[in-house]
């Protein structure tokens, strides 16, 4: 087995820097919209069996300002790799997600990752494919929650968890989200 190989996160500022130098130099919008969890939208083809099509939307679930600043300094805290990756564009905006997790360690650029491993992040700003924002309420209610295939974009922080990191100082594990959920239901019953 090898040893970890020692590294210094950056600041986010610093990190977005390095972000935006590597969009321009690409040809990308270097003005960002950055979606989590809640902001992906999974929709399936029906021209393809077990195909999907991707689009996002902040307009039913809009992320906060401090988002991808909490997003960051709670990914920056654990020994995951850390990767800015970007879906594709609209116009004169690159929609980005913030990933974390051990699986992009063996990611290369092969598959799409730039290396930047005195950080431990990588970069991947994606093709020049465009994205399509989602604004139909009903195209959003009917998206694919589950049964679909496993993607990167499974390792994004939710806004939920930046909720829970906003009140409570973390997330929640499992059991507590369960006990608040009893809790909420509750004080509606009981109309508190």
């Amino acid at each position: 087995m090898n040893p970890p190989v020692p590294f210094k996160r950056p600041t986010l500022a610093e990190a977005l820097d390095a972000w935006k130098k590597l969009l321009a130099e690409r040809g990308f919008a270097t003005d960002i919209t950055w979606i989590f969890e809640e902001n992906l939208c999974f929709e399936k083809l029906n021209i393809e069996p077990g195909g999907f099509h991707f689009g996002f939307q902040t307009k039913f679930t809009p992320p906060s300002e401090d988002a991808l600043e909490i997003a960051f300094d709670h990914f920056a805290e654990t020994g995951a790799r850390m990767v800015f990756y970007r879906l594709g564009d609209v116009p004169d905006k690159s929609i980005c997600i913030l990933l974390c997790d051990p699986w992009f360690e063996d990611k290369n650029n092969a598959d799409g990752y730039i290396r930047h491993d005195d950080w431990k992040m990588s970069f991947h700003p994606g093709h020049t494919d465009g994205i399509e924002e989602i604004t139909d309420l009903t195209r959003w209610l009917r998206r694919v929650k589950r049964d679909r295939t496993f993607h990167d974009f499974d390792f994004c922080m939710a806004l939920a968890t930046i909720d829970e990191i906003k009140i409570y100082g973390r997330p929640l594990a499992p059991y507590e989200r369960f006990a608040q959920t009893m809790l909420d239901r509750l004080r509606r019953i009981l109309g508190q």
